[in-house]
């Protein structure tokens, strides 16, 4: 057999995502060169690693077992990496990192020095929403989550970051008629909410039934991104992280509407398990973090005094 470390993680990689289109698009590759790759892999085997049917590929048991020892084999290349790097005095392992959709506006801030300074660390995110993320910390699937609300059943250590103001907002066009937007007039409008399990979905379900209001939802939407887009299209109003929407408030693609009792304040938070072993590369970016976590809020979140 001569297959290739770069045929073991196109395999594996296949494998966890049980498709080739996804699996080439996590690993940057065309699908075409997946698939090459993938057929030169399961040629050097008589035993079939996968099967396709209809558009859904299936790993059988003996490609669950080649997988396996994939990962390992990976896994030992990338320790030596590691290894050689850690010799020659560089920092070098791998950081995990799970965040709310909505963080991905803040995180990559906090990190993106560090990460560009220490060339032998691996960054490893996902974003997700809330309840997988949490899953992911639960399951000591990460070392490090970041949210907005800290969850009350995990026993966590956290460095909190910012503050995270979630406002109403509508279409540009939108008329208000009086000084801040009534319960009655609310209860008018065409809502649009996040999925469920999304920390923002959990914030503007929280307001609205504090306030008793009772509307109806027009739409359900999976991302921050199509929810901003969906507002500014008219589609509905809805309650937002600000720091998602600044461009489109600058552009005056979409407006704040005044409601009382927003906006909802909540804080960015940086958690890890209080059980969690953090390796060294993990405690030397908690250091990071905490020296120049003032600084970068100033230099990039600076406009967030003017909400």
């Amino acid at each position: 057999m001569n297959y290739t470390l770069h045929q073991l993680e196109i395999f594996l990689k296949v494998s966890d995502l049980k498709s080739v289109t996804k699996a080439s698009e996590a690993l940057f590759l065309t699908q075409p060169a997946v698939s090459i790759q993938l057929k030169k892999f399961q040629d050097q085997f008589n035993i079939p690693l996968f099967e396709v049917v209809g558009r859904k590929i299936y790993i059988t048991d003996f490609g669950e077992e080649i997988a396996l020892a994939a990962k390992k084999i990976l896994g030992e290349v990338e320790a030596i990496n590691y290894k050689a790097l850690s010799y020659q005095g560089e920092l070098a392992g791998k950081i995990k990192i799970a965040i709310v959709s909505t963080a991905k506006y803040v995180m990559p801030y906090f990190i993106s020095e560090f990460i560009n300074a220490n060339r032998g660390v691996d960054l490893n995110m996902d974003v997700t929403n809330k309840s997988n993320v949490l899953q992911a910390l639960e399951n000591n699937e990460v070392d490090f989550a970041m949210v907005s609300t800290i969850p009350k059943n995990l026993k966590v250590n956290r460095i909190e970051l910012m503050k995270n103001k979630l406002y109403m907002v509508g279409p540009k066009d939108y008329k208000l008629k009086t000084k801040y937007l009534s319960i009655s007039e609310i209860q008018k409008l065409p809502l649009i909410y996040r999925e469920q399990g999304s920390a923002t979905r959990l914030a503007m379900e929280t307001f609205i039934e504090s306030r008793k209001v009772s509307t109806y939802k027009t739409m359900e939407l999976t991302s921050n991104e199509a929810l901003k887009q969906a507002v500014i299209s008219g589609l509905g109003f809805s309650i937002m992280p600000v720091i998602g929407i600044k461009n489109a408030l600058a552009s005056n693609e979409l407006q704040i509407i005044p409601v009382k009792g927003l906006p909802i304040i909540t804080n960015w938070s940086l958690i890890w398990l209080n059980t969690k072993k953090l390796s060294p590369v993990a405690e030397k970016l908690l250091e990071y973090i905490n020296t120049n976590k003032s600084a970068i809020i100033e230099e990039h979140f600076g406009y967030l005094k003017n909400y």
